[in-house]
C-alpha cells in the first residue's frame, strides 16, 4: 500500500513539472522577445541597399531582404508587436467574456437572451471577415487590430463562464448559503469565484496564440500595420513576391518564431486544463 501512494500520485506530478517547463519556456521567449523588441534600435534592422538579398551567415542568421534589412533584428521587432497586441486584446476580450458570462448567468430572462443573441451573432459571422469588417472601421493600423482581435474573441469564452456560473449557481450549497442569509457578494466570492477562476484562466491562455494568429493575419492581408513598422504578417506578406526566386529565408524564419509561440502558449492551455481539471484527457 505504501508503494502504490507515490505511483497514484506520479501522474499529477509528472503533469505539474510539465507544465512548469512549459511556461518557464514560453515565458522565456515572450520576455526576451518582447523586451528585445522594445529596447531595439531602430538601425539594427534599418535599410542596407548594399546588403540586399544576403542569405543566412553569421552576420545575418536569417538573411536579409530586398532592402539589406537584417531579417533577424526585423522578426524580432515584428514578433514582439505582435505578442504586445496579443496581450492586450486576450486580456480585454477575456474581461468581457467573463463580465458577460457572469451577468448572463445571475440576470437571466431579457439579460440572458440579449446576450446570448450577441454571442450566436458573433459566432455566426466568419470569424476573418468580422475582423476585416472591425479593424477597416477603426482605421487600420495597431489600433484598428487591437481593437479588431479584442472585441471578436469573447463569444466562446462567455459561453464557458456563463456554463459554469450556472452550474454553481444551481448547486444545493449555493442555495444552503443564500437561505442562511449570506448576501450574493459573499457566495460570489467564495462559491462562483473560485469555481470560475480556473477556466477563466485556461480560457485567457488560449486567447493569446489565437490574438496573435489573427494580428498576424489582419497585416498579412494588408489591414494592419503599415508597411514601416516591422511586423511578422506584413514580413511575410512581403515575401510572397521574392519566395519564387529562391529567397525561402524571409519566410521561412519569420513564420517559424510565430509558430514557436503560438505552440507553446497553445501546450500551455492545454497542460493547464489538464491540471486543474483531471477527468478532462489523459495525463
Amino acid at each position: 500500500m505504501t508503494m502504490d501512494g507515490p505511483r497514484l500520485k506520479q501522474p499529477r506530478f509528472n503533469t505539474k513539472k510539465k507544465l512548469v517547463i512549459y511556461i518557464a519556456l514560453a515565458a522565456t521567449y515572450l520576455i526576451v522577445v518582447m523586451v528585445a523588441g522594445l529596447v531595439m534600435d531602430p538601425e539594427m534592422y534599418g535599410v542596407h541597399y548594399e546588403d540586399s538579398f544576403l542569405a543566412p551567415s553569421l552576420a545575418h542568421p536569417f538573411g536579409t531582404d530586398i532592402m539589406g534589412r537584417d531579417m533577424f533584428w526585423r522578426s524580432v521587432k515584428g514578433l514582439s508587436n505582435s505578442i504586445l497586441i496579443g496581450l492586450a486584446a486576450s486580456a480585454v476580450s477575456s474581461v468581457i467574456a467573463l463580465v458577460f458570462g457572469a451577468v448572463s448567468a445571475v440576470s437571466g430572462g431579457k439579460v440572458d437572451r440579449v446576450i446570448m443573441w450577441c454571442v450566436d451573432c458573433c459566432m455566426g459571422i466568419p470569424h476573418l471577415v468580422l475582423l476585416l469588417l472591425i479593424s477597416y472601421m477603426m482605421g487600420r493600423g495597431g489600433f484598428g487590430v487591437a481593437f479588431a482581435v479584442a472585441v471578436t474573441h469573447w463569444p466562446e469564452l462567455t459561453r464557458l463562464v456563463r456554463a459554469e456560473v450556472l452550474q454553481v449557481r444551481g448547486s444545493q450549497y449555493v442555495k444552503a448559503s443564500l437561505r442562511m442569509g449570506h448576501s450574493w457578494f459573499q457566495v460570489a466570492r467564495e462559491h462562483i469565484v473560485p469555481h470560475v477562476l480556473p477556466v477563466y484562466l485556461v480560457g485567457l491562455v488560449l486567447l493569446f496564440p489565437h490574438a496573435i494568429m489573427h494580428e498576424a493575419a489582419l497585416t498579412f492581408l494588408g489591414f494592419g500595420f503599415s508597411a514601416s513598422t516591422p511586423a511578422i504578417g506584413g514580413i511575410l506578406s512581403e515575401a510572397m513576391s521574392h519566395i519564387i526566386t529562391g529567397k525561402w529565408w524571409l519566410c521561412l524564419f519569420p513564420g517559424l518564431m510565430l509558430l514557436i509561440a503560438v505552440m507553446l502558449f497553445d501546450v500551455i492551455g492545454e497542460k493547464l486544463k489538464m491540471l486543474l481539471n483531471p477527468g478532462s484527457g489523459n495525463q
